[in-house]
Formats: structure tokens, sequence, C-alpha cells
């Protein structure tokens, strides 16, 4: 083989396990042009969306240059939706369904959502999170999880690869080895997940075997330090993690998926281009890159990495054709599972009742709903990080003045909130006077600012109603509770629907 010839390989093979992200509601030329020099795979995310028709014909003009190309996308359902991120999911997140402990009900929102992502196109879907929200201080996975639990997220991520995959979409389990058991966001910075290897045998890894033996052919990978399997190495750039641990002791035999390449847990140290390489050479087959950096240089550049670190020798050509094997294998399956899967019909009402069963009520239920007249609502609004679509509404006012016409609201944000707090005064107890109010949290525990916030609204007002759409903390002052286990649309409408009452 000429050395031309044997670059024109290699660049095909390290194209081939990229899986990047792109800018558009169109493909791009450059994405056309890759597909048709070998690369297998492209990741949707909310910017290349409008609708479910848009991404249909966006698939297949993808598609035009590989009938068998990998379409993935980012979409949990619940607050990580990118499928409806305009308008917010009209199904909630594991934890409202692990909430509600049916596994019928979790096998049937997945296949829903399975059918309507087929019906645009998508072939892989990185979901669902199999981590153990064991850390209620966890910034990332929080509503994410099916809970703290590793019986019932166990039941529920295989539920939900059954449902998905019944639908012709294939499931990706994330985020091994499990990245539900730490403090800081991977989208920064480096987590460490500290426990002994029998604690994670214990704790973390029931989902990941519950995922295979469900019948998951991918797994991402976590950016996160697991110091009990390697103290130097985060998952994702460790043999020791995929190969000895995922590869070995789970014998797990699919593909291996990074989460975002980009992101600066791996990043921050190595470059994009040198975690891209450290990935591969420890085992990932598919580069996922583009939630962040969605330019045609990323692909360059990262191409362009793979060959040369095969050219220098710190990646073996060996393990890159490996992993461009297990991508085609992928492809191959995922696009039979594609074609064998009916099309059926999506029954557009399950997420709603999942999101009605999974609201939990305390206080004074009986004598404070519904309503007696339209209230001022109160919707005290977090950062939240970016795995969430900034552009996702949420919330409960929106939907509960549709249903009570003279709803009045206001988000309040913790820069709103200076000494002393004439905001709150002004804002949110002046403006509700005479009137019901309406306190919305999301994850008020976790934010000293909210804490503070909701407990000098109930002091003013103990008849307030707290509804709390985040991971639910101790019991709140206030007449009533509402915890809906998630801020998708479908959890709005079914608290607006218990606050007018009725649907």
């Amino acid at each position: 083989m000429s050395s031309s010839q044997h670059s024109t390989t290699l660049r095909r093979l390290a194209l081939s396990v990229l899986q990047p992200g792109f800018v558009g509601t169109e493909a791009p030329d450059w994405v056309l042009r890759d597909i048709g020099d070998g690369l297998a795979s492209v990741v949707l995310f909310s910017r290349n969306i409008v609708s479910p028709e848009q991404v249909a014909r966006l698939t297949e003009r993808l598609r035009a240059e590989n009938p068998d190309l990998v379409v993935a996308i980012d979409e949990e359902a619940g607050d990580v939706t990118r499928i409806e991120s305009g308008t917010g999911s009209t199904r909630p997140g594991n934890l409202a369904l692990g909430t509600v402990d049916d596994t019928g009900l979790t096998e049937a929102v997945a296949a829903d959502l399975g059918g309507q992502l087929r019906a645009a196109g998508v072939s892989l879907d990185y979901a669902p999170s199999a981590d153990v929200n064991s850390n209620p201080d966890n910034p990332i996975i929080g509503v994410r999880s099916f809970g703290s639990d590793p019986a019932v997220v166990s039941r529920h991520t295989a539920a939900w690869i059954r449902g998905l995959q019944s639908s012709g979409v294939a499931a990706c389990a994330k985020h091994f080895p499990g990245h539900g058991d730490v403090a800081v966001d991977s989208h920064h910075d480096l987590p460490v997940y500290g426990a002994d290897r029998e604690e994670i045998a214990a704790q973390a890894l029931p989902p990941f075997r519950a995922a295979l033996d469900a019948g998951v052919r991918a797994v991402m990978s976590g950016h996160l330090l697991v110091p009990a399997y390697d103290p130097g190495l985060p998952a994702t750039l460790s043999r020791r993690i995929l190969i000895d641990l995922l590869r070995g002791e789970l014998a797990f035999d699919g593909l291996i998926v990074s989460d975002a390449i980009e992101m600066g847990a791996v990043s921050g140290p190595h470059g994009i281009g040198g975690a891209a390489v450290k990935a591969v050479a420890a085992g990932v087959d598919a580069v996922c890159v583009g939630g962040e950096s969605a330019e045609e240089s990323t692909a360059r550049l990262l191409t362009d990495a793979l060959v040369d670190a095969v050219v220098r020798g710190d990646l073996a050509e060996e393990r890159l054709a490996e992993a461009a094997y297990r991508v085609r294998s992928f492809a191959d399956w995922s696009a039979g599972l594609r074609r064998a899967a009916s099309a059926g019909s999506a029954d557009g009402d399950i997420g709603f009742v999942a999101a009605r069963r999974a609201l939990r009520l305390t206080g004074a239920v009986g004598t404070a709903l519904p309503l007696s007249a339209p209230p001022h609502v109160v919707e005290l609004v977090p950062a939240t990080n970016l795995a969430i679509g900034k552009e996702t509404p949420w919330g409960v006012a929106g939907p509960l003045s549709e249903r009570l016409p003279g709803t009045t609201s206001v988000r309040l944000r913790p820069q709103d909130l200076g000494a002393p707090d004439a905001a709150l005064e002004t804002r949110a107890l002046g403006a509700a006077v005479g009137r019901p109010l309406v306190v919305v949290t999301r994850d008020a525990p976790r934010h000293a600012w909210m804490s503070r916030a909701l407990a000098d609204l109930t002091t003013a007002r103990p008849d307030a109603i707290v509804v709390e759409m985040g991971l639910p903390g101790s019991a709140a002052p206030g007449a009533v509770q509402i915890f809906t286990h998630g801020a998708s649309t479908a959890s709005g409408v079914a608290a607006a629907e218990v606050l007018a009452g009725g649907r």
C-alpha cells in the first residue's frame, strides 16, 4: 500500500469513529462530504431541530449519503430534551418514572418516545441515564436518574431500554461506571467517585448489568475519576475501566461511546484532540463531539489528531481499526433494528398520564386545593447544567394561566434578590395580596438562595402552595407541597391540573 493510500485509509478510519454534531437545520456540505469519506455517525442537538418533520427531512438527506448512517440524539425526555426543546418534553423524566415505580409504564413511555424518534430518522438515543443518584448534591444528574436505590434504577433502566428498542431506536446506557455519587459537574471540571470496589459493585454497577441483560448495545463512558479502578485517568480515558471492567468483568461487547469529548473534565488537561486520542486508545469506539464545539474545524482537528497519533505510534492502528469495526457492526445492527420495528401509533397522552401518576402532595390538600381564585405564581429560577437546554421552557405559570385566566407570575433569579430582598416584597408578596400564592422551586435544597427565598415567602404567607420541580427535599412550610419529580412540560401541566382542579 502506498503512503497516500495508507493516509486515506487512516483518515477513513478516523472519520468513522467520530460522532460529530453540527450547526443548522439542514445538512452542511462538510458533513455530507465527510459521510462520503467514511463518517459513520452524527449527533443531533436542539439547534438542529425545528419539528419532527423537519428532522425527518434532515436525516433523509444525511442517509442519502449512507443508508446505515448512525443518527444519534441526546434525548432523555424530562428535563433533558432535544426533540421537544422548544416546547418542553411531553414526557416526564427518569425520577418521575422511578417514583411511580411501574416498569410497564416506563417501558410504554420509552416506546412512545422511540416511535417519535424513529419517525424522525433517529437510530441511536444517548439514553437512559443508568446513574444511581446517591448524592443529593449532585449538580449534573439529579432528576435525570430513576432514583437513589440501585434496585429501582436497575429495573427501570432495563424497562426503558426494552421500550425504546421495541420501537426501533437503539438505547445507550450512561454514564459508565456511574455518575450519581459526585459533587462536580463534568462539563467544567473532573468529578471524583471515591467509593471502593465493593461499594461500586453494589451501588453503581447493577443498573449497567441490568442494561446489558436488557439488550443494550451501546454504553457511554462518564468523565469522572474512579480511584478504586484508576487513580490517574477518568473513565473515558481509562483502559482499566473500559477494557478490564466493562469489557472484561461485565462482558460487554457492544459500542463504547464517549461523553462529549470537549467537556472540561477531559479536554481541560489534554486538549480536545489529545482527549480523543487517549479515549480511543483506552477503548472508546465512538467519540461524541459537538455539543459545544460543532464546527467543521473541530471535526478536522479530531480527524487529524487521530491520524497523527497513529503515525507517531501513540495510537495503535489496530485499535483504531477495531473501533471502526465496532462502529460498523453497531450501524448494521441499529439499521436492522430500525427496519424491523413497525411504525406503530404514538400514544400522545402516555407522558401526561405518567406525569400525573408521579405527583406527590403533602399538607392540607383537601382545604387548599383546588385554588379558589387565579393566583400569583412566583417561580424561583436556578442556573441549570449544560445538559439542559437553556431554551427549554419549564414551570407552572404557563399551563396554570391557561386553566385559570387572570393568573399572574414573576420569575426571580438570585441576582434579583439583593438585600433587603426588595423583589420578594414587591414582585412576589406585594403582587399576591388578597390572592392565592404559588411558589415554584427547582432543586431548592441544592440552592441556598432559593431555600432562603422560599422560607421568607412561606413565613410571610403560610397559606402559600409550594411546587418543587426538582429533587424533593425535606418538607418546607406552606399549606400544600406538590412534588413533580422533574421540570418537563408534562410535569408542569400535571401540577397545574391539580392546582386548578381537573384537567
